[in-house]
This record gives C-alpha cells, sequence and structure tokens, in this order.
C-alpha cells in the first residue's frame, strides 16, 4: 500500500460503537490524517481495519504483526486503546484461560501496548481508556486492593463479576502510570494518557460480541435519578457519546494536554480534568507487581 509516510497516524482498538465511533469521527476530519483499527466486525467508513479479537493472546500478536507490516516503517504518532467490555454472570473463561473481562480490558491492551511500543513515534502519544469506577470514592465496589492472579482466575465463575469492570480500569490506569514511568517513553517523549469518560449513557458496554442491536439512551426516570446523584458527586453527572469520543479525540491529539507530570485525565459534566486517581491507583508497588505479573501472563 502506497500511502505517504508523512501523514498522521492514529491506531485505535474499541473505534466500532459508542465513544469510540464518535472519536474516529474527529480523527478521519483531521487533514492528513491516516486511522487504522483494529475491529472484529464492521468498521466506521473512512478507516482501514485489521482483524483483532481482544479475548485471544494469539490474535493481538497477529494484530500487532500486521500491523506493522501495513505501516511498512511508518509510525504510529497516536495509540488510543479504547476497546471496554464487561461480561456479566457466570461469562466462560477465553481462549488462554482468563476471565473474560480482565483479559479483554486489560491483558490484551497490556500486551498491544508493549508490542507496539518500538513503533510509536517520537513525541507521540498513548492513551488508554479507564473509568472512575476504579474509585472507592466513587463507587463502591471499587478494588480497594490488587490481586492480579485472583482477578485472571476468579476462584468461582461468575462471583467477581460485577467487581472485575472497576478492577480492570484500575489495572488500566497502573498500566498507563507503568508506561508514563518507563525511561524508553521519557527518553522518546511519548505522553502517556488514561482517560476516563464518565458515566456515559447509550453505549454498548455490557453487551456481548454478539450482540450488534443499537444501544438504547436510558429513560427519564433513569435519567432524574442520575441527576439527583450527580449534585452530590459529580461523577454520577451522565454524559453522551458524542462528548466523551470528542473529549478522547481532544486528549489523543493533543489539542488538550495534561498538566506536566499527569497522566488521569477525567471527563466531568463534560469537562476535562485531571485529578488525582485512587490511592491504590497511585501505588508504585501495585503499578510494579501488576506489569511483572501481567508479562508473565501473557508470555512476555
Amino acid at each position: 500500500m502506497n500511502i505517504s509516510k508523512s501523514k498522521r497516524i492514529v491506531v485505535m482498538t474499541g473505534a466500532s460503537s459508542g465513544l469510540g465511533a464518535q472519536a474516529v469521527r474527529h480523527f478521519i476530519g483531521q487533514p492528513d490524517t491516516r486511522v487504522i483499527i483494529g475491529a472484529r466486525g464492521a468498521s466506521p467508513e473512512g478507516v482501514e481495519a485489521l482483524p483483532l479479537d481482544l479475548s485471544s493472546l494469539e490474535s493481538v500478536r497477529s494484530f500487532a504483526t500486521a500491523l506493522k507490516k501495513r505501516l511498512e516503517g511508518a509510525r504510529i504518532d497516536v495509540l488510543v486503546l479504547n476497546a471496554g467490555a464487561q461480561f456479566r454472570g457466570a461469562a466462560q473463561p477465553t481462549v488462554d484461560g482468563f476471565e473474560p473481562t480482565f483479559a479483554v480490558n486489560h491483558l490484551a491492551h497490556y500486551l498491544l501496548a508493549r508490542l507496539l511500543l518500538s513503533d510509536v513515534a517520537e513525541g507521540g502519544r498513548l492513551v488508554i481508556t479507564t473509568s472512575d469506577t476504579h474509585d472507592p470514592a466513587h463507587f463502591p465496589l471499587a478494588p480497594r486492593q490488587l490481586d492480579p492472579q485472583r482477578l485472571a482466575h476468579p476462584e468461582r465463575a461468575g462471583s467477581a463479576s460485577i467487581r472485575a469492570y472497576p478492577a480492570s480500569k484500575l489495572c488500566n490506569l497502573l498500566t498507563a502510570r507503568a508506561f508514563a514511568a518507563l525511561d524508553e517513553v521519557m527518553a522518546r517523549h511519548i505522553q502517556v494518557i488514561a482517560y476516563n469518560p464518565g458515566l456515559t449513557l447509550g453505549t454498548n458496554l455490557g453487551r456481548s460480541g454478539s450482540q450488534r442491536s443499537q444501544p438504547k439512551r436510558p429513560g427519564p426516570v433513569v435519567l432524574a435519578l442520575f441527576w439527583v446523584l450527580s449534585r452530590f458527586n459529580g461523577a454520577f453527572s451522565p454524559g453522551t457519546p458524542e462528548r466523551a469520543g470528542e473529549a478522547l479525540a481532544q486528549l489523543a491529539l493533543g489539542t488538550v494536554t495534561p498538566p506536566r507530570g499527569r497522566v488521569y485525565a477525567s471527563l466531568v459534566k463534560g469537562e476535562i480534568t485531571f485529578p488525582d486517581p485512587s490511592e491504590l491507583a497511585r501505588n508504585d508497588d501495585a503499578r510494579e507487581m501488576l506489569w511483572r505479573q501481567s508479562a508473565e501472563m501473557v508470555g512476555l
């Protein structure tokens, strides 16, 4: 494929629906910008797509190999790891034997970022979508301790399903912090951002990969409940995929830049803020433990 290497290259997961699809609209609207996504099914118009199933580590490796070949030596300017899933009930382990929410949201993206880091351009950006559900201050079932082995292999199928999503988002945030601390990343001035889109209504989160129906907007009673809760805690202020996707694009393209030393960006009432994440997310011992154990799980 003979495409000018002078184009800005955006590589993305989770681009087919929800806030990811909205972000893609902003990416493809930029001049001289080439967008490549990993997807299992249909892709938005105006982007290049390569097969990617985040529930399979083999598929992640195949995607990375195919992407490098497609790039023909060009560098990735923006790597956006946005895909997320929440498997409810007694979901079956992945083909690699891991709890699926942890595998898709954390392990697959951890592996993909490790495989593609050397292909990110000098001064490029790595954006990983996280969630404020990682923080007990906002969500009562958020993790207060980290045990990667238990997250990967729950004692009983479905026993941790309601806690798996916020735990995986904690892992996303710790992973972003770990990448930001790497000598290679600092030497090449790669900016790492963990992005919380906030409570975003009207997405497909929580649906299985086979459920492709359009997401439903919440009714007036649900909206009223969120409005009341948001008066006490801004994390419950409902947002839209359009604004969440726009904010993701702003951070990825550098039109909004975190203050020096900040990794966590949080969308609150439509505004991008840069608060402290949870105490556990700031714990360097937890960060290093997760990095080591994740590397073992994915075979690095």
